[in-house]
C-alpha cells in the first residue's frame, strides 16, 4: 500500500477557493437546494462574502475560532465559506450537544464567536455566563427563505423557534449579511494553517478536539473528486443530496468532493426524514447518495417505497459503520445497483473508499486512497501482519496534523512513530484482501457505533461517574441491527446509595451528554472486572454481553 502523490497541485486551490472557480464558471448553476429554494453559485458566493464581511467587522480574522452550533442548512454552508475566506477557524459541532458540552469545547478551542439556531440558543446563554464568548450570531432555519414562505411556516406552526434574549453581543444572522462583501485574499500557509477543529471522543472523558490544516483537506477532496469519481462524476451537471449532518468529516468531505468543488447541485436536508429524502431523490433526479446503514435501512423499510422512482441513482455510499450484507443485498435488488464503502476518522479524514464498477467484498470499507497510506500490524508489537491476516490498522499522511489540541497524554495514546513516519491509530481491527482492498473484523472496546456516530465509552462513563452515587460505570456496545449497537451501562454504586434507579442515572445523563450518547438501558452490578494495576477490563465485559445476547437468542429461537 504505497502511497502516491494525490492529482492536483494542493498548494494553490484549495477547497474554498476552488469553489470560488466553481462559481465564475457556471454562476448560475444551482449550488445548494434548501427547502425548496435555489441558490445558485453566484448568489452563494456573494452571501458567504458578505458573511465574511460581517464577521470581519465583529473582529474576527485570521486564526480566530468559529463554533459553527447549527442543523444542515444553506447558513451552514454560507458560515463555513466565510470563516474560510477571512482565514479564520470553523469549530462545527452537533446542534444538539448540551450547554454542558459546548461550553467544555468552547473553552477548549479559545472560541470567541459562535452561529448558533433559535432553538439552542438557551444552552449558548448559558455559555456566554461561563466562557470568553464575545458575539453570538443567531438563525432560524428559514431566514433565507422568502417572505411568503416564511410566512406560511409560522401560519401552519411547522417552524419550530426559540426565544433570543438581547444583548450587544448577540448579533442576527442576516444582519451579517448586510456587510460589504469581503473579497481580499488572505495570506494562508496551507500546511500549518487551521481549516476546523472537529470534536471525537475521549478516552480520558474528555471530547479531543482534532484541528486539521487547509491542505490536509484539500488532500483527501482532491483524491475523492479526481482519483475515486473521476469519470463519473459530471461537473457542472451532477446531482447529490446531502443527509448526514455536515459537522462530521465524512459528510463535509463528500459535499465538497461531489458538490461545491465540481460545480455540481447539492439539495441539503435538514433533516433525515425518510420520505421527503425519497420525494428529493425522484424530484431532482439524484444521481450520488451517501448515508449510514441505519439510513438505508429506514429507506428499505418504508412501506410507501415503491411509489417513489429512484431509477436516478447511479452511485450510493456508506459510512460511519460496516453494511450489514442483507440491507445491501435488499438494496441491490430494490435499485439494482451496488451501495460502496467509505471509512476514515475525524483525525486522519477520509481513508478508503470502494473504487466504482468493483463489485466491495463483503465487510469491506475500501481501498486507500492516494494521499492516505495504511499498514496492519499486532497491536502489542506494531509489527507488520502477513497479508490476509487480521490487526490494527494504522493509517499516516503527510498532509495531515498528528496531534490533538492541548491533549499530550491522548496523542501519545493515539499516535505512533515508525520507520520514520507518524501513524494514527485507528481502533480498528482489519485484514487486507491480496487486492489491497481492506476488510473490517472488529473496533476497539472503547469506541461504539450508534446510529453510525461515534460514542466513546469512556466519556459515558465519565458522566455517570460524576453522579454522587456512582463508584464505577462501564458502557458497552450491544449489536442491533437497526442503530448498529445499543448503548449499555452497567454501574456500580455506592454502598449507602439509597433509591437510585436507572431512570435518574440516565436522566442524569440527558443533560450533560447529546442525545446519541445516552445510555438506552442500564443495569446494576455489585463489581466490575478490572485487571492488576485497576483499569478497567471493558472488552471482558462486552465478550460477556455477546455471549448472554447470543444465549437468550438461542432461548428465544427454541
Amino acid at each position: 500500500m504505497e502511497m502516491q502523490p494525490p492529482p492536483g497541485d494542493l498548494n494553490t486551490e484549495l477547497t474554498y477557493t476552488r469553489f470560488d472557480r466553481m462559481s465564475e464558471t457556471y454562476p448560475d448553476r444551482p449550488a445548494v437546494i434548501y427547502l425548496g429554494e435555489t441558490f445558485s453559485y453566484r448568489r452563494l458566493r456573494e452571501l458567504s462574502e458578505r458573511f465574511a464581511g460581517g464577521l470581519s467587522e465583529l473582529g474576527v480574522g485570521q486564526g480566530d475560532r468559529v463554533m459553527v452550533y447549527i442543523a444542515n442548512s444553506v447558513q451552514w454552508v454560507i458560515a463555513f465559506l466565510g470563516i474560510q475566506k477571512i482565514g479564520a477557524v470553523i469549530v462545527p459541532v452537533a446542534p444538539i450537544y448540551t450547554s454542558h458540552e459546548i461550553i467544555y469545547m468552547i473553552k477548549d478551542a479559545d472560541v470567541k464567536t459562535i452561529v448558533c439556531a433559535d432553538t439552542n440558543f438557551c444552552y449558548v446563554q448559558e455559555a456566554l455566563d461561563q466562557t470568553d464568548l464575545e458575539h453570538v450570531v443567531v438563525t432560524n432555519l428559514i431566514d433565507l427563505l422568502p417572505g411568503w414562505k416564511r410566512l406560511l411556516g409560522f401560519l401552519f406552526d411547522r417552524i419550530p423557534t426559540g426565544k433570543v434574549a438581547k444583548d450587544s453581543r448577540i448579533h442576527k444572522f442576516n444582519n451579517l449579511l448586510a456587510a460589504t462583501p469581503f473579497k481580499q485574499t488572505v495570506s494562508l500557509e496551507p500546511s500549518k494553517d487551521l481549516a476546523y477543529i472537529l470534536y471525537t471522543g475521549g478516552t480520558t472523558g474528555f471530547p479531543k478536539g482534532v484541528p486539521g490544516s487547509h491542505i490536509g483537506m484539500t488532500s483527501y477532496v482532491n483524491d475523492v473528486t479526481e482519483d475515486i469519481a473521476g469519470q463519473h462524476l459530471y461537473e457542472g451537471q451532477d446531482t447529490y443530496i446531502a443527509i448526514n449532518p455536515l459537522f462530521h468529516i465524512m459528510a463535509l468531505g463528500f459535499f465538497m468532493s461531489i458538490g461545491l468543488n465540481k460545480g455540481n447541485t447539492t439539495v441539503l436536508m435538514p433533516t433525515p426524514q425518510v420520505d421527503a429524502i425519497l420525494e428529493t431523490i425522484a424530484r431532482y433526479k439524484i444521481r450520488w447518495l451517501l448515508g449510514v446503514p441505519a439510513l438505508y435501512r429506514m429507506l428499505l423499510e418504508n412501506d410507501r417505497l415503491d411509489r417513489y422512482d429512484l431509477s436516478s441513482l447511479q452511485y450510493c455510499y456508506c459510512g460511519g459503520d460496516v453494511l450489514p450484507a442483507e440491507v445491501k443485498e435488499r438494496w441491490r435488488s430494490h435499485c439494482g445497483i451496488p451501495i460502496y464503502q467509505v471509512y476514515g476518522s475525524t483525525e486522519v479524514g477520509h481513508v478508503t473508499y470502494s473504487k466504482i464498477g468493483v463489485e466491495p467484498s463483503p465487510r469491506a470499507i475500501g481501498f486507500p486512497l492516494q494521499s492516505r497510506e495504511c499498514r496492519i500490524v499486532d497491536p502489542v508489537t506494531l509489527e507488520k501482519v502477513p497479508t490476509g491476516e487480521s490487526g490494527e490498522l494504522l493509517v499516516t499522511s503527510p498532509y495531515t496534523l498528528k496531534a490533538y489540541l492541548k491533549k499530550p497524554e491522548e496523542t501519545e495514546k493515539a499516535y505512533v512513530e515508525l520507520d520514520g513516519l507518524t501513524w494514527c491509530r485507528m481502533g480498528d481491527f482489519v485484514s487486507a484482501e491480496p487486492t489491497g482492498e481492506l476488510i473490517y473484523v472488529e473496533r476497539s472496546a472503547d469506541i461504539i457505533k450508534h446510529k453510525a456516530f461515534r460514542v466513546s465509552a469512556s466519556e459515558v462513563e465519565a458522566t455517570l461517574q460524576d453522579h454522587p452515587t456512582v463508584i464505577g460505570a462501564c458502557v458497552v456496545g450491544i449489536p442491533d441491527p437497526k442503530v448498529g449497537e445499543r448503548i449499555k451501562a452497567i454501574v456500580v454504586l455506592k454502598e449507602d446509595a439509597r433509591g437510585v434507579g436507572g431512570t435518574e442515572l440516565i436522566r442524569f445523563c440527558q443533560d450533560r451528554l447529546a442525545a446519541y450518547k445516552v445510555p438506552s438501558y442500564i443495569e446494576f452490578r455489585d463489581m466490575l472486572p478490572k485487571s492488576k494495576v485497576g483499569k478497567l477490563l471493558r472488552r471482558e465485559v462486552r465478550d460477556d454481553e455477546a455471549r448472554r445476547t447470543s444465549k437468550d437468542k438461542k432461548l428465544f429461537s427454541g
